[in-house]
């Protein structure tokens, strides 16, 4: 796509940039991810890994001897602002790939909408079954939560909490895990006591964990958004629930930032796994670019979206959709090699294996733990 500095000076005034110097040819791409709201952190952490795999591609020599850009816009954790991201980076800055969002909630509309338009869309964190159908045009670059479900359930179990009480957001997300996580435990000898989905953006979560303690539970399991957690960590902790058991956070990563050390001791959880083999440069590359670890997991999966997208339409030698398609697919059955390990897709176009990792909490840090 060619542009001048007219032009990007107005897009920069709506949207964030990412890439190279404008008066050059480039190739650009789009990303909707929650740059405000209650899932800022974790967009923020997508958006550093963005712009790392877009300095990595143009120091490289771009794709097919231009720059590529990327032109972030705010879902703001929200559908309907997403889908009208999309429909932006679509019909006014034509880009021929997408890539977002954070939340499947808002990744599924957005997803459709780009699968109506035959955009190519992948998806770098959003992790229901739901994803699945979004259609023929959409990809995933991280596990769903049917893989995430069975590996939380298996914790559980191995830490002897057969009988727990389930908290999640009631949304297409949340709503699978709960599903999804109560077949593995019941599969596995044990029983969800009770399952308590929660609205999003209350100023109080007080009436769903009383509701989770009059079950009298082994532990509590729980998943929710950066604030939202916080404040249920913090409520959890005033109410005297994290003496009454123990707490077990899947995909923990998404609240830990946002919650204060003294409303998260002795927790422990699951996520998809940081990096695969041979992403130390990717970490090491953050860390001396932003002067701290990681703020969630999923920064690595939007910085491999990034290069999954390069790869192919360096593959596809063009920017014609139709063609990134059939070089995504191509690419999918061959394998990438990404700062998150190898990215495989199924018929589905969704991936194939995923990495997790177990956590814990050590002051406000998470930390590893075989």
């Amino acid at each position: 796509m060619k542009t001048n500095k007219t032009a990007v000076a107005a897009l920069l005034a709506a949207t964030t940039i990412l890439g190279a110097n404008a008066a050059l040819a480039e190739i650009t791409l789009g990303a909707v991810i929650p740059l405000s709201g209650s899932n800022a952190t974790p967009g923020e952490d997508q958006r550093r890994g963005i712009e790392i795999a877009v300095k990595e591609v143009n120091d490289a020599g771009g794709v097919l001897g231009e720059p590529i850009r990327v032109i972030i816009e705010d879902s703001a954790g929200k559908p309907q602002t997403a889908i009208d991201a999309a429909r932006k980076l679509v019909t006014v800055d034509g880009v021929p790939l997408v890539i977002g969002s954070y939340s499947s909630g808002i990744t599924l509309p957005m997803g459709e909408y780009l699968v109506q338009e035959g955009i190519p869309h992948l998806n770098p964190a959003s992790t229901s079954g739901l994803v699945r159908n979004i259609g023929p045009t959409s990809f995933s670059m991280v596990g769903l939560d049917n893989v995430s479900t069975e590996f939380a359930a298996k914790e559980v179990i191995a830490n002897g909490w057969k009988n727990v009480a389930v908290l999640a957001v009631n949304n297409a997300f949340g709503q699978g895990v709960a599903h999804e996580f109560q077949k593995h435990l019941e599969e596995m000898g044990g029983s969800v006591k009770t399952s308590v989905l929660f609205t999003g953006g209350q100023p109080s979560y007080r009436r769903e964990l009383q509701q989770l303690e009059a079950t009298d539970p082994d532990a509590y399991v729980f998943t929710a958004y950066g604030t939202d957690a916080a404040l249920i960590m913090q409520e959890s902790f005033e109410l005297g629930l994290q003496e009454d058991a123990p707490w077990y956070s899947i995909l923990i990563t998404m609240m830990n930032k946002d919650t204060a050390p003294d409303f998260k001791q002795g927790l422990t959880g699951m996520d998809v796994g940081y990096l695969g083999a041979g992403g130390e440069g990717y970490a090491q590359t953050y860390q001396d670019t932003y002067g701290e670890t990681f703020l969630s997991a999923y920064g690595g999966y939007a910085h491999d979206a990034v290069l999954f997208a390069a790869k192919a339409i360096e593959m596809a030698g063009s920017t014609d959709k139709t063609a990134i398609l059939e070089a995504i697919r191509k690419l999918g059955d061959e394998g990438f090699q990404g700062a998150t390990g190898e990215i495989k897709l199924d018929a589905d176009g969704q991936r194939m294996s995923q990495p997790y990792l177990k956590f814990k909490v050590e002051g406000n840090d998470l930390v590893t733990v075989d």
